[in-house]
């Protein structure tokens, strides 16, 4: 079995090592990119976690002879991730090996009809058709629609930074031609009318954290970009991704001090210059990237900083994603009509989805997302067994669910679920099983209120309406990750630290 990656720590710094020094707060993918990313610009770089393992929301849970990936788990955009080793020279290929899916993912409702997502055109007209022929024209006007989103919201925006208005000023007429404000469910109800095809082309903003009834139409990219691009597994689960990235960063100048907080950010005359951490120590640095969540950078790690912007109050006020239960379990026998990636629609879709975003209530009823990485990766579990997670939105810490109850009875409903539709004798089957609820977000992975994907991707919580790559506070600091400019999911996570070459200085800048 693979071991994942626990780099030993090792100190900052090094007697003959005379680079400028770079600190990353967080092992998650941003961190992790942020570090590959800043050796090539010719630093000396430290990254810092609190958790024994990297990865951050993509840690690794090894359990009973189990692997399950504790976060992520849907890969496109590869060259997103090829980049980092081309930086260096080497080939990703030679690392980690991307193995394309088909289906991309199924989709199940509460009748027992689905609907499965394919990279081939004729395959997905087949299958708009079992439900509605007439839809199948709608479908490819809707393609086209996508496209142009793909070309404004990814290719015009992603890996660009967004820390003056100007730059926003730049991209409206281009967000206006897409009609922006209108959201993703409008945008695609505009061209289908069954509703099963609707929620099969618009729930795709639940992946980064959004309400597809209020993220902007333009994130209707997803569907372009699923349909380019392909969605892949990494084999080994994502976990080996983020191992491979973390030895590319490691091979080329990166040190690790894992189970260490940080408690600080360093600040001397208005510019980060290193950080404190829980115990006392303090490292130095020329400059600090965070890929803490966004709020928990500027509340808690600039806490004794005056701030002109991301006071606590306004981080307080700023609409947060929904947050996750998600309940990790291995069986003791394989269930092989079950695929890689497959979303149980409840009985409810816009009702749930206020439920949780607007009431944070939590409903009887729910959504869920079932994966078994072990369809097409056997490595992750004993012989003869699965290795499952299944997860379901629910409100954000703004709700008055008390989850030291509730966790439970919520799982077991859960299971029961699962039990009474696509898994029979899963109770009997079960043996292994690990919770992780919204007090997990909260406490382990330090993320405001709870919430799982950071701050809600809203119109004008995008761009340079998020807190930006590059700190409005103080010089010498930099965000990465889910809660700054680009957003969730691992395509815009690892594309914020690509943003970094637009900012940072190069090394022999600052020699």
């Amino acid at each position: 079995m693979m071991t994942i990656h626990q780099p030993p720590p090792t100190p900052a710094v090094t007697g003959s090592d005379t680079r400028p020094h770079a600190i990353v707060i967080g092992a998650g993918f941003g961190g992790l990119a942020a570090a590959v990313r800043l050796t090539a610009r010719g630093y000396r770089v430290t990254v810092i976690d609190k958790l024994d393992r990297i990865g951050g929301r993509a840690y690794v849970h090894e359990q009973d002879g189990f692997r399950f990936d504790a976060g992520p788990t849907i890969i496109t955009a590869p060259f997103i991730f090829e980049a980092l080793w081309e930086l260096h020279g080497e080939r990703m290929d030679d690392h980690v090996t991307l193995k394309p899916l088909e289906p991309y993912y199924t989709l199940r409702w509460d009748d027992g009809r689905t609907f499965r997502c394919w990279s081939d055109a004729d395959r997905m007209r087949e299958e708009i058709a079992a439900f509605d022929a007439g839809d199948i024209a709608g479908y490819e006007d809707f393609l086209v629609e996508s496209e142009k989103c793909f070309r404004t919201g990814f290719l015009r925006m992603i890996d660009e930074p967004f820390h003056s208005f100007g730059r926003m000023l730049a991209q409206m007429p281009h967000l206006i031609a897409r009609r922006a404000d209108r959201s993703v469910h409008g945008l695609v109800s505009k061209y289908v009318r069954n509703e099963n095809v609707r929620q099969s082309l618009s729930f795709h903003p639940l992946f980064i954290g959004g309400n597809p009834m209020r993220t902007s139409g333009v994130m209707s990219l997803i569907s372009f970009l699923e349909r380019k691009y392909g969605i892949h597994y990494a084999m080994g689960g994502t976990g080996a991704l983020a191992k491979g990235i973390a030895d590319l960063a490691e091979r080329h100048g990166t040190t690790y001090r894992l189970d260490t907080e940080v408690d600080e950010i360093v600040v001397r005359d208005g510019a980060a210059r290193g950080v404190r951490l829980k115990g006392g120590e303090t490292i130095e640095a020329d400059c600090v990237v965070s890929n803490a969540e966004a709020g928990w950078t500027y509340t808690h790690l600039l806490r004794n900083h005056a701030r002109k912007r991301w006071t606590d109050r306004k981080v307080a006020r700023m609409k947060y994603s929904m947050s996750l239960i998600v309940w990790y379990f291995g069986t003791n026998r394989r269930y092989e009509d079950i695929g890689h990636h497959t979303i149980m629609m409840g009985p409810r879709y816009k009702g749930l989805i206020t439920d949780i975003f607007d009431k944070k209530v939590l409903a009887d009823d729910f959504s869920l997302y079932l994966y078994r990485p072990t369809a097409s990766d056997p490595s992750l579990a004993p012989e003869g067994c699965d290795a499952f997670y299944v997860l379901a939105p629910v409100p954000n810490l703004d709700g008055d669910t008390d989850w030291t109850t509730m966790a439970e009875p919520y799982r077991r409903r859960i299971q029961d679920y699962l039990e009474g539709s696509v898994m029979p004798g899963l109770s009997d089957a079960i043996v292994t099983s690990k919770l992780t609820t919204p007090l997990d977000f909260r406490d382990r992975l330090l993320s405001t209120k709870g919430a799982a994907f950071g701050m809600e991707p809203t119109i004008f919580q995008l761009a340079w309406f998020r807190p930006h790559n590059i700190s409005e506070e103080i010089t010498d600091l930099y965000l990465v990750g889910a809660g700054t400019h680009p957003g969730a999911g691992l395509p815009g996570v690892v594309s914020s630290a690509a943003i970094l070459d637009k900012l940072v200085p190069h090394a022999a800048q600052r020699a």
